[in-house]
This record gives structure tokens, C-alpha cells and sequence, in this order.
């Protein structure tokens, strides 16, 4: 395989002689002329600089912007709209010029002037304008405080478990009844005001599907009940039981190494260190939920051949409450095709990733390090085709690595002809443990997703889903590649799931096979004791999971079933797969499995 920087168009500065290039550092100047002795500052006035030249208007080779090592500090969204296209089928390229990773843009600051509180604790003023909803500290991302305390860093539970209060409220959303014990009253949990505790809940009682982050309205401990400002997807007690939950964002439950609490209204933060000492001890604080947004105007006008090649993007920003769609049929308040489908797609409020594209053509992110994100890495809303995401290591996110959200069905095919390849995910849904993906392919068909490791996730590694109730002919789901992949250690916390999961995708006959799988191999697919629904499978073909053929597929060491067919029959195809009979392995191209050997970064 040839480098990514030759493969994709980013050429390396001596094979761009002739061409426009301009450099940007963290130590430049706005007001300097943009060459390599003399760079700007920012990115935003590179992009500025060339919109008002109109530099990008006739290309004759590809437009390179060099940013230098260092550290770039985002405050605000750096945004790119259609006046920033290649154009003659050239790229307008913004490169880490100094090799990948070396670029960093930075979504947070550091918190200084701590001094001890109590028991460990230590605090620091904050000054924002603005409250920050998730927290980097040594390293990695601090818990908010909570009860019960988490196991471990790798882990979500222990939980506590909803029960039933009134035999007329099973289906109740914004209620949670609790156990004697289970709520201290002496927890100051700031009901009533704008910044009260919260519940994470994987709502739907015995149901471990969906996890909602709501704040508290009330709580009533002589009838052992609680209400949520915000009902949650589900309600909170089912046939199987209660749902599992925590409680956090108190000050109260500040007990454990590794947490912190925001007082928001009173600009002051708390953290305890692992080590007992803040000497030495960097915390950052969140300050952009998305560092880059390349959006079109609409789908007529889109950002077409630009390239953001070798970044390394970081430590952004999560949201104050979280629910994954609307509750029912017809919420969204606008009249749909299959407005069911409204339901299995995000709110409009939680659209986005640390990088977002809407209405994009032929953009390319490669060799990019994503890390510590508050949500989404890479979020592709609605229009977008031919996307590459190549070369990519994203590590510790808060909720999917690359997430492909297609239009409505029924409403025309604007999403397809994406590529995600030589990507290494890992540490997914940190933050929304559940329905997070390493890879995410919503209502959007003909993408390839191929030499790709994901790791470590309490839900699927990938996910191909649409509805189960549109029919074919509306459905832009099909026709999805998946080859050279390894899926492991996911479905850790949740149920009626498994690392490769399809639902709504194929559902009316003929399941002629226009989806392929091929050279896939999972492993490890086993799920916290405390998950009381069914036990995740390997490869889960849920309602309208059609019209695949697998290939090749090595599933090993999971807690059920190696394959879980869909309810409709055998309507996809098997040749070598190792849950029948015949089993090849010499089949398996284990040498080209996962990332490839050009992978730019150090595996983890």
C-alpha cells in the first residue's frame, strides 16, 4: 500500500514546487506575509487570506497550507463553508507540516491556582462564561463525581437499579423510584436550581440499550422517588426489572482519586489526585465542543475537495443533559415519510463531532490523532459523499468514533460513497456508553469500512442501521462494505447487542445479498455481570438485518452466540465463517487484518 499523504493528494512540500503554499504557526504573525520564515498565526486567517484572493478558485495543482509544530488554542470553532473548495479536481490541503500528530489543536485550558478543600480535595477557581461538561486531569478524562463510585477507569458500574413505586407507573419516564438506603438526604443535590445533580441511566428496565444523562427536578425520600427535569427514551422499569443508574454532579459524592465536581455558580472547581498532591497535576477544562465544521451551504452548494491532513485535535467538551432521539413517533414536530424514523437519530442538538461535515463532497481526513473527546470524533451529517477518513488513530472518546448520519428515508439519497480506512478506534462511548460505535453508518449506503481496529466499548464496534419499518426502495442503507476489520472488547456493559450489529436494513424480500463482510474477526464480546439483558452475541443481525454476505468471519470468546440471525429467517449468506460447520482458518489474512503497516501512528 502506498502512503496515505501520496495516496490521498497530500503531497509532500518538495513535490508541490509550483504551487501556492503558505505557513501558519503557533508563534507567528497575522500581519506577516504566510511564507515558511515568516508564518501567519492562525488558521482562521489563512482560510480568510485565501477566500478574499480567490486562490482556490482555478486550481492548477493542490493548495497547501503548512501548520508547524506547537500547540494551536481553540476557543471558538474554526469553520469552513463552500468558498473554501478545491476546485479542478484539486485540493485546497491545511498539513501538519512537521509530521502527523505535531499539530495540535488544543479545545481546552489549564486550570491553575488550586488549594487543598478537605480530604484529599483540592479546588480552583474557574472563571467561564460558560459551564464545561466532562474534564481532563493526569492524563486522562476525570469521573464526575458520582455514586455509586466506579470499579475502575475501564469500567461503568457498579450501578444502583430503579424500582417500582406505584404499580401505575411502570412506564414512566421522569421518575425513578429507590430503594431504602439507596440516596443518602444528606446529599446536597442543588434541586431547584440551574445546576443540579444528575442521573446516568440505562433506561428501559431491564433493557441495556440506550444511556441517558438527565438532571434532577426533585426527590422525595419518604416515597423513595425522584423526578428528572427531561423524561428519558425509556421508561425506567420493564417485565425484567428496574434500570440500572448512578447518581453524580454533587460535591456530596466527591469521595474517590480520579473525580472532580464543577460548582458552576460559584466559579470553583474540585478535584481529588490520584497522588494526594496537585504538584505536578495538569487539569484541563473544556471550551469548544467542536474544534472543525465543514459545512456547505446546502446540498447544492458543499464543501467540495478539501484536506485536513495530519492534526492532532483534543480534550473537547461534552453537553448539560443527553437523550438519543425523540421519544415517539412524530416528535420532531415535522411532517416525514417514516417519521418513526426520527426516533433512531440523534436530537438536532447533539449533531456534531469534534470534526462535523454537513454537506460535503470529496473531503479527506487522514493521518488525524483524535483524542479525549467530549462526544463524537467525526460526525458526517446528512449530505455528504466521498469522504475519506484514513490513517487515523481516535482513542478515548465520548461517544462514537466516526458516526454517518444520512437524510430521512424516503427523502433521497444524500449520503454515500464514503471511505473509512486504516483507522485504529479504541475507548469508545466514555461518556454514552449506550449505542456508542467505533463506526456508525445511519441511513447511508455504498461506504467501505476496511483495514480498521476497534477496541473497548460497552456497545458495538460497528454499526449499520436505518428502520425497520421503510422498504427497500426508500432505504439508502444497502450496499455497505466491511472488510479486514478486528472488533474486541466491546459490548462490555450492554445487551441484545454484539461488535458488529445491523438493524432496519434490508426488510422485505428478496434479501438478494448487496452488502459484503468480509476477513472479520471478533473477539471478546462478554458484558458486565450487573447487565441483565440478553448476553451480547458476536456478530447481531437485528430486525432487518438483511442482505449481507459474510465471508471469512472469525468470532471467538463471546458470552452468546457467535451469530445472531434476524427474526425474519436466514435472509443473509455464509461462506467460511466460523460459527458452521468447515471452518478454514488458513483462510484468514491475519497479516492484513486491522491497521496496516503504514499506520502513521504508535499502535496502543
Amino acid at each position: 500500500m502506498v502512503g496515505a499523504g501520496t495516496a490521498l493528494g497530500v503531497k509532500p512540500a518538495e513535490q508541490s514546487a509550483g504551487c501556492s503554499s503558505f505557513w501558519v504557526s503557533p508563534d507567528g504573525k497575522d500581519n506577516a506575509p504566510g511564507t515558511k520564515s515568516k508564518p501567519w498565526r492562525t488558521v482562521e486567517h489563512a482560510r480568510d487570506t485565501i477566500r478574499a484572493r480567490g486562490l482556490n478558485r482555478q486550481l492548477s495543482c493542490d493548495l497547501v497550507v503548512n501548520l508547524k509544530a506547537g500547540t494551536y488554542q481553540v476557543d471558538k470553532t474554526i469553520t469552513f463553508d463552500d468558498r473554501d473548495s478545491g476546485s479542478n479536481g484539486h485540493q485546497l490541503v491545511y498539513r501538519s507540516a512537521d509530521g502527523p500528530g505535531k499539530a495540535v489543536f488544543e479545545g481546552a485550558t489549564e486550570v491553575t491556582g488550586w488549594t487543598p478543600y478537605k480530604d484529599g480535595i483540592f479546588k480552583a477557581p474557574v472563571d467561564v462564561e460558560q459551564p464545561f461538561y466532562t474534564l481532563y486531569a493526569e492524563g486522562k478524562r476525570a469521573t464526575t463525581a458520582r455514586y455509586p463510585n466506579r470499579r475502575s477507569d475501564e469500567e461503568w458500574a457498579p450501578y444502583l437499579r430503579s424500582i417500582l413505586f406505584d404499580p401505575t407507573k411502570e412506564a414512566v419516564r421522569d421518575q425513578i423510584g429507590f430503594n431504602a438506603g439507596d440516596w443518602d438526604p444528606a446529599w446536597d443535590l442543588r434541586l431547584g436550581t440551574s445546576w443540579p445533580a444528575q442521573v446516568t441511566v440505562w433506561s428501559g428496565g431491564s433493557w441495556s440499550w440506550f444511556t441517558d444523562t438527565v438532571p434532577l427536578l426533585d426527590i422525595n425520600h419518604t416515597k423513595r422517588r425522584t423526578t428528572l427535569v427531561y423524561p428519558a427514551r425509556y421508561g425506567f422499569i420493564n417485565s425484567g426489572g428496574g434500570s440500572r443508574y448512578f447518581v453524580q454532579n454533587s460535591l456530596s459524592l466527591l469521595d474517590q482519586a480520579g473525580e472532580y465536581y464543577l460548582d458552576y455558580p460559584a466559579k470553583q472547581l474540585y478535584y481529588k489526585p490520584a497522588g494526594g498532591t496537585m504538584d505536578g497535576v495538569k487539569v484541563q477544562r473544556p471550551e469548544v465542543t467542536q474544534v472543525f465544521s465543514i459545512a456547505g451551504a446546502s446540498v447544492n452548494r458543499r464543501v467540495e475537495n478539501l484536506t485536513l491532513d495530519g492534526f492532532a485535535i483534543q480534550h473537547t467538551d461534552f453537553m448539560e443533559w443527553y437523550r438519543y432521539g425523540w421519544n415517539g413517533t412524530g416528535d420532531s414536530g415535522y411532517k416525514r415519510p417514516y417519521p418513526k424514523y426520527d426516533t433512531q437519530i440523534e436530537l438536532p442538538r447533539n449533531r456534531w463531532g469534534a470534526i462535523t461535515l454537513t454537506n460535503t463532497r470529496g473531503v479527506t481526513l487522514t493521518r488525524l490523532h483524535l483524542q479525549q473527546t467530549g462526544f463524537t470524533a467525526i460526525e458526517l451529517l446528512f449530505a455528504n459523499e466521498k469522504t475519506t477518513v484514513s490513517d487515523s488513530l481516535l482513542e478515548h472518546l465520548g461517544n462514537d468514533g466516526i458516526k454517518v448520519e444520512g437524510g430521512w428515508p424516503g427523502e433521497g439519497d444524500l449520503a454515500h460513497g464514503n471511505t473509512f480506512t486504516n483507522n485504529y478506534i479504541h475507548h469508545i462511548g466514555e461518556l454514552v456508553p449506550g449505542d456508542s460505535a467505533g463506526v456508525e453508518i445511519m441511513n447511508s449506503g455504498r461506504n467501505e469500512i476496511s483495514h480498521t481496529v476497534v477496541e473497548h466499548g460497552a456497545r458495538y464496534g460497528i454499526s449499520i442501521e436505518s428502520r425497520p419499518e421503510v422498504p427497500n426502495q426508500d432505504n439508502y442503507t444497502g450496499g455497505n462494505t466491511v472488510h479486514h476489520v478486528r472488533l474486541s472488547h466491546l459490548a462490555k456493559d450492554s445487551g441484545d447487542t454484539g461488535p458488529f450489529y445491523a438493524y432496519g436494513v434490508r426488510n422485505q424480500p428478496p434479501y438478494t445479498p448487496d452488502a459484503a463482510v468480509s476477513q472479520l474477526i471478533i473477539d471478546d464480546a462478554n458484558a458486565d455481570p450487573s447487565m441483565p439483558d440478553s448476553k451480547p452475541y458476536g456478530v447481531h443481525m437485528d430486525f432487518g438485518g438483511c442482505g449481507f454476505a459474510f465471508s471469512d468471519v472469525k468470532v471467538t470468546n463471546t458470552e452468546s452466540d457467535p451469530y445472531h440471525g434476524p427474526s425474519a429467517g436466514p435472509c443473509d449468506t455464509f461462506a467460511n465463517v466460523s460459527w458452521e460447520p468447515g471452518f478454514d482458518d488458513s483462510r484468514m489474512q491475519y497479516d492484513q487484518i486491522g491497521v496496516l503497516p503504514s499506520f502513521p501512528y504508535e499502535k496502543p
